[in-house]
């Protein structure tokens, strides 16, 4: 089993707000029963108590957006187009806040500027990663098939050695979120279960 030096350890948590994670949130309807099936949310708050306890270095990747998108394309499609559609993650309201099942703690880092899939692609993840030192970065979230895929892959584009949590990620189906874990996840991270991770944790 691969082993990750707490130190050199960052566990990236994507988009783990209220529109995805809460009942009343504009996509939990959608994700819901892929969460329940692997008691996604209180296995990733362990891992988050447990890993901030052994000094992992925790991070949060929300993505939100001011009123009216005027971020994205005027025409967006695709999971962006359902953003918009959904009114979704927009900044100030509640369905963009992080949920209260996994609050920030003070020595978290918060990663700012996330306005698409790619958790890299808009924000300077790379540079706080690699100025902290980092090598490992575990990645748990929303969506399995979305933005932790597009995240993992770029992850290991850049050197990183990357693990996928894959009880601690939901998608819209289950079918979906299983094609993602055992065709996708595995060419691009060393997969683990929340229990997996804990235990290379030294």
């Amino acid at each position: 089993m691969t082993q990750l030096n707490a130190n050199e350890t960052a566990l990236v948590l994507i988009e783990f707000q209220n529109d995805f994670t809460t009942e009343g949130g504009a996509f939990h309807g959608a994700v819901s029963e892929v969460m329940g099936a692997t008691e996604m949310l209180p296995k990733a708050a362990h891992l988050v108590q447990q890993a901030r306890a052994r000094g992992v270095t925790v991070m949060h990747a929300p993505i939100t957006f001011k009123p009216g998108y005027n971020e994205i394309s005027d025409h967006p499609y695709g999971i962006l187009k359902g953003v918009v559609d959904n009114n979704a993650f927009v900044k100030g309201e509640w369905g963009a806040e992080i949920t209260d099942a996994i609050p920030i703690d003070d020595g978290d880092i918060v990663i700012e500027g996330k306005r698409g899939l790619d958790t890299f692609a808009s924000t300077n993840l790379d540079f706080i990663l690699r100025s902290k030192g980092i090598k490992n970065v575990v990645l748990a979230g929303f969506l399995t098939n979305c933005c932790v895929e597009s995240t993992m892959r770029t992850a290991y584009e850049n050197g990183f050695n990357v693990v996928t949590v894959t009880d601690c990620c939901a998608a819209v189906s289950p079918e979906q979120h299983k094609a993602a874990v055992e065709f996708d996840f595995p060419m691009f991270s060393h997969p683990m279960t929340q229990a997996e991770v804990l235990e290379a944790i030294g």
